[in-house]
């Protein structure tokens, strides 16, 4: 009897949350701590454009760097005598780069500030809750196509790809439940680098349906109340530099749909299909532009290692030089991570959402309950030529001597991307991976010549408390 309890004692012990500082009385305390460290590898990085559009900047194609860092916090929440629960969080961000990172930029890093929130959420009555929140804190809305990525890591805070900034710096959320429904109103300013601090300011609503088998509807509006942020818009006819407009971001409009099928039966079992679709507009500059996604994925679920094939197709409008309307989809704050939003793997750091579609294809296999092995290829390409990719850095003169921007044929990039990803324990996790980029007939013809693949790698272990 006495070894029995022992072992029970020495289980509860086991199961006791060590961050768990205090639980007593309807108030819990506990901390968090996340850190991580990544060490990558580029050669050959950006195809090597700087050798061609700027031989005399000195930039180095192929680098290696370490990046870390440091999220410490508190959490707590504290149950009324009503039933509500007040609750809130406080953490910060250390971060930093040893090396020159693929921006050119190493040996720098900052301490930020990352959740500093007060919230409270309770019931109204039978199936109806509200949750209200103020302060800087992490938001994502429907599959991050819109609103995910709340703040800036990388340049003068370093850490690039880790990313580990992810709260908005002040944020306003008001979530009201119904059953399986949820709106969301939002104001949401975003913690922008303080280099390139374009003073954004957004608000806007979501509206979504979860259906408890696993499928779900929603839509989000998105209004850009303040912005200093400019737009690129192609020279008429793509013949000269593009016209940049300061401020051009303020007032922009944005109405985004999204879905996912509930679990299908018979032939179609084992079927998963999204679909992503935005309508942007800006009357002030007379902005009309579009973005979308479809996806068909299936899982072989009698297989060994379960594996899941995913194809699909997403595209982001550019702006046609031949109309004096500007079409270019602007992405604001996208979750950009390769199993998200990221058009690409290497071309993602290259290309942001705007005048690029891709064909994407998505091989993952799961050994182990706690490894798991993905293959991602995207053929990439520009949706309208002449006009700004990017944000119409690639501008140079052509060899008639006219000054162009964008590229002069539509294949940009074909990107492969195999990662590795291991749970080690409850708190640890292991990611490596190795990638490779094969430049398509527009990067050559910038170079003017065949330009070179992009390789890299990767392996990064992140601890999470």
């Amino acid at each position: 009897m006495f070894g029995g309890m022992l072992a029970a004692s020495a289980a509860l012990a086991q199961e006791r949350d060590p961050m768990l500082f205090h639980d007593a009385n309807g108030t819990k305390i506990r901390g968090h701590l996340q850190f991580g460290l990544n060490a990558v590898a580029e050669r050959n990085l950006f195809w090597d454009l700087a050798g061609t559009t700027n031989p005399g900047s000195g930039f180095d194609p192929d680098t290696n760097w370490l990046e870390g860092y440091i999220k410490p916090g508190v959490s707590f929440e504290h149950q009324l005598d009503t039933g509500a629960v007040v609750y809130g969080k406080l953490s910060a961000v250390s971060s930093y780069t040893w090396g020159t990172d693929a921006f050119d930029t190493g040996d720098t890093g900052a301490n930020t500030l990352e959740e500093a929130y007060l919230a409270i959420r309770g019931e109204l009555g039978s199936d109806l809750s509200y949750d209200l929140s103020l302060g800087p804190r992490e938001l994502t809305l429907g599959t991050g196509m819109l609103i995910a990525n709340g703040a800036t890591s990388g340049f003068e805070r370093g850490a690039l790809k880790l990313g580990p900034r992810k709260a908005w710096e002040m944020a306003a959320i008001g979530w009201l439940s119904y059953g399986n429904v949820t709106g969301t109103a939002f104001y949401l300013d975003p913690n922008e680098l303080p280099s390139t601090d374009g003073h954004n300011e957004l608000a806007g609503f979501d509206l979504r349906y979860d259906d408890p088998r696993g499928g779900y509807l929603g839509g989000t509006f998105v209004n850009v109340l303040n912005s200093d942020s400019p737009y690129p818009q192609a020279a008429p006819g793509g013949v000269g530099a593009p016209t940049v407009t300061p401020g051009a971001r303020e007032g922009t409009r944005t109405l985004g749909l999204y879905a996912k099928t509930n679990p299908f039966e018979g032939a179609l079992a084992n079927w998963t299909f999204t679909g992503d679709f935005a309508y942007q507009w800006n009357d002030r500059i007379d902005l009309e532009a579009w973005a979308g996604r479809v996806t068909a994925g299936y899982t072989f679920a009698n297989v060994p290692w379960s594996p899941n094939v995913t194809l699909g197709y997403q595209t982001f409008s550019g702006d046609d030089p031949n109309t004096g309307k500007l079409e270019r989809f602007d992405p604001l704050y996208y979750q950009g991570s390769p199993s998200a939003w990221a058009t690409g793997s290497k071309s993602a750091s290259t290309f942001i959402n705007s005048n690029v579609n891709a064909l994407t294809l998505a091989v993952r296999v799961q050994p182990t309950p706690q490894d798991t092995w993905t293959l991602r290829y995207a053929h990439i390409r520009a949706n309208e030529l002449n006009s700004p990719v990017q944000f119409g850095q690639a501008t140079r003169v052509d060899v008639n001597g006219n000054v162009v921007s964008g590229v002069t044929k539509a294949h940009l990039a074909d990107d492969l991307f195999l990662e590795y990803s291991r749970i080690i324990n409850r708190n640890t996790f292991l990611t490596a991976g190795v990638s490779i980029s094969f430049p398509g007939a527009a990067i050559d013809n910038v170079v003017g010549g065949s330009a070179a693949p992009w390789t890299g790698g990767f392996i990064n272990v992140v601890v999470n408390f």
